[in-house]
């Protein structure tokens, strides 16, 4: 379903200016490496080939399929690099299921419990419930939560969640202030609307067509 040539030159013309995207984000990053976007493309083929499949993200039996996203965009596909990293993926492993407080049981209860709300929404809610502190994974929730995201909006025919120029600025800024956000106090219970509906208005806005294969009509469901 996904265009993948057409979001990797997305993702190059991104990278190819961050430097100076990057003065201008709230809060700046540091630069990406050299096989950030090499990663981030396994990632998103490992999400067409989710969608291929027709496989629930949400059902108990596939849930380690968010922990393959994660280990992706972290360590790509070389076996090398993952046995090199095999102590982080394992207590990444350990708090995916553990946390009571930002594990994926918070995740997946809230989105059932959102189930009638909009794909856009429901896209918007699980990032912030993924980025806000305690963050889902150790290390690669913005990357992942991506990931997420597109696998939720083009399973239901909608263009997938990919960095372009013209969006860059405004999705990693609205990353940065789910970040602030902590899921042990009242604020982010409060705020938890307004701040969906708000990341999900960007994200309509934003979305890109081209991201979808041709013949892939939107708003379809697949």
């Amino acid at each position: 379903m996904l265009d993948l040539a057409a979001i990797e030159a997305s993702l190059r013309v991104v990278a190819h200016a961050f430097a100076r995207l990057n003065l201008s984000l709230q809060d700046p990053r540091e630069n990406p490496d050299e096989g950030w976007i090499d990663r981030m493309m396994a990632g998103y083929a490992a999400v067409d080939d989710l969608l291929e499949r027709k496989v629930d993200l949400f059902a108990f039996g596939h849930l380690r399929e968010w922990l393959e996203l994660n280990a992706l965009v972290l360590c790509g596909t070389d076996a090398a690099v993952r046995a090199d990293a095999a102590g982080h993926l394992a207590a990444t492993e350990q708090r995916f299921y553990e946390r009571a407080d930002g594990g994926i049981r918070d995740i997946v209860e809230w989105h059932a419990l959102h189930a009638h709300e909009s794909p856009w929404r429901r896209a918007a809610g699980v990032y912030v419930r993924m980025l806000s502190t305690p963050e889902l994974f150790v290390e690669g929730n913005h990357r992942t939560g991506t990931l997420i995201m597109s696998w939720m909006l083009a399973r239901e025919g909608l263009p997938p969640v990919a960095l372009t120029l013209d969006n860059a600025k405004t999705l990693l800024d609205w990353s940065g202030v789910f970040k602030a956000r902590s899921k042990t106090g009242l604020r982010l219970r409060l705020e938890m609307p307004w701040l969906k509906n708000r990341f999900a208005a960007v994200l309509e806005r934003s979305a890109c067509p081209a991201f979808l294969r041709t013949g892939v009509r939107p708003g379809a469901a697949v």
